[in-house]
């Protein structure tokens, strides 16, 4: 039984671990940054920095890996793009594990950033950001968006600092790790009194039907950053099948 590799970053990815080891697997894992690494579980051994794809090739090449397994997140292209390269490199076995998408469920569907912010330009009241930090900087093209937008990211110090770099108020950062559930989303949507929430289209185990129930019932309108391309993969029920079959 060799070592399993996941590039993590998704709930799924990290429920995946979890399941290896109870299988009594070896599983490492990449993740791009320290906080990552501190929500996998305990017993998996971590990489935790970015990779290039020349770098993840070396990488996979100097590290005896059974199998590659890209759990990474559906809005990040360019890390599949590249763990794909290296993989094809390194002559490693490559799982993609796709979150199903719940595309067409509620809200206004826009393709960008830029095409929320130009929606969102027309209109009055405050919106609960909820995209992360990598995309901020699009949505201080709103003329008063230190006055709208409450950003919404995960507790670190580097997402904070983002924020406050680009002039987002410190008051209206909500530094929280998710998924979250209704009531909270609710919750948070009714403190601010918030008018929209802007959301990824991120599927069940991001919690996306939660996002919009909670704007329906505060009256808020959601608008969905729909997913880059429709991507060909497995369901993390069937990954544990490859796996258990092949390398367990």
């Amino acid at each position: 039984m060799g070592r399993i590799l996941i590039f993590a970053g998704t709930t799924e990815g990290r429920q995946l671990a979890q399941w290896l080891l109870d299988q009594g697997a070896q599983v490492a894992a990449s993740v791009a940054t320290a906080y990552g690494e501190s929500l996998l579980p305990a017993g998996v051994e971590a990489f935790a920095h970015p990779m290039a794809a020349e770098e993840m090739t070396a990488f996979l090449k100097g590290h005896p890996f059974a199998c590659v397994v890209d759990a990474t997140h559906p809005y990040a292209r360019a890390a599949t793009q590249n763990i794909q390269a290296a993989c094809a490199g390194a002559g490693m076995p490559y799982l993609r594990l796709v979150r199903p998408s719940q595309d067409g469920v509620g809200g206004r569907y826009v393709a960008t950033h830029a095409q929320a912010v130009a929606l969102l330009a027309g209109t009055r009241g405050n919106i609960l950001l909820t995209t992360g930090s990598k995309d901020l900087e699009t949505y201080t093209a709103l003329p008063d968006y230190r006055q709208r937008v409450y950003p919404r990211i995960l507790p670190t110090v580097e997402s904070v600092s983002r924020c406050l770099e680009l002039g987002f108020p410190a008051g209206h950062l909500i530094a929280m790790q998710g998924p979250f559930s209704r009531e909270l989303n609710l919750a948070l949507l009714r403190q601010i009194g918030a008018a929209f929430l802007v959301t990824k289209e991120s599927g069940a185990a991001g919690g996306f039907l939660q996002k919009l129930e909670a704007a329906r019932q505060a009256g808020a309108e959601a608008v969905v950053i729909g997913r880059p391309v429709r991507e060909e993969g497995l369901s993390l029920e069937q990954v544990q099948q490859v796996l258990r079959e092949r390398y367990l």
